[in-house]
């Protein structure tokens, strides 16, 4: 007799009536047949493992990748892991990051959030330039995953997320003794300086260095498990595809 499926082993879908293995899973596509070694099903009465099913569903690939596509992500996992080597070994203490390829990338973006958010009074014009320096790659990220079942592409995005946050902690942490130059060619201490006003609305500016410093290790962190989530989906293509 075939396997079948109460619930997709990708996803984690939960399925009315059971599937065999020759069927596709409604909700993300997956033939069963292609998953490998069938899993334990559930039966109706069981409660599944939500946990389990949240990290398949996180970890699970692309489907129909080839190899040529998986060794090139493999590649571009490498210069990811290097490039967050150079980019935390910046001092964010005297913002050398800035003279970097990505300052260069998430500049235009932080300068649109604050053109994006104009509408909607003075603290959100001044905070929308970070948020939308940070939001806009995790929320493509979100889109990879939702739309595109690609967790690779998710994963970068996470990596791209907290390259931002490792971007902005020079700003954050300039802001108790103002030095980095900014566009208009001054320091904070002669013109808009976006954390000095953050901090100090929030009675923080006096810990200015403490947060700049804690957003540096961040940025680094997240980095960090950006690259690591792509290479366990890696692996899980890798093992797919042998």
């Amino acid at each position: 007799m075939a396997d079948t499926y109460t619930q997709c082993p990708k996803c984690g879908q939960k399925f009315s009536s059971p599937l065999p293995a020759s069927e596709s899973c409604p909700a993300c596509g997956l033939y069963f047949f292609k998953w490998g070694q069938p899993l334990k099903n559930h039966t109706l009465d069981e409660e599944p493992i939500e946990i389990k099913g949240r990290i398949e569903f996180l970890l699970a690939p692309r489907e129909q990748m080839d190899s040529v596509s998986c060794y090139g992500r493999m590649a571009a996992l490498v210069l990811l892991a290097v490039w967050s080597w150079f980019l935390f070994g910046y001092d964010y203490r005297t913002a050398e990051i800035n003279a970097s390829f990505l300052h260069n990338i998430v500049l235009p973006i932080h300068e649109a959030g604050h053109v994006l958010f104009m509408p909607f009074g003075e603290f959100l014009t001044i905070l929308g330039g970070s948020f939308l320096q940070l939001a806009l790659p995790f929320g493509i990220g979100i889109a990879f995953i939702l739309k595109n079942r690609d967790n690779f592409g998710a994963a970068v995005c996470l990596w791209w997320t907290g390259a931002s946050v490792v971007d902005l902690s020079p700003y954050i942490y300039d802001s108790l003794y103002p030095q980095m130059m900014l566009l208009g060619g001054h320091t904070g201490e002669d013109g808009p300086h976006d954390w000095i006003y953050l901090l100090d609305t929030f009675g923080q500016l006096q810990h200015a260095q403490g947060w700049g410093t804690f957003a540096h290790v961040l940025g680094g962190l997240i980095m960090l498990a950006g690259v690591i989530w792509g290479a366990l989906v890696l692996k899980a293509q890798r093992r797919s595809l042998d």
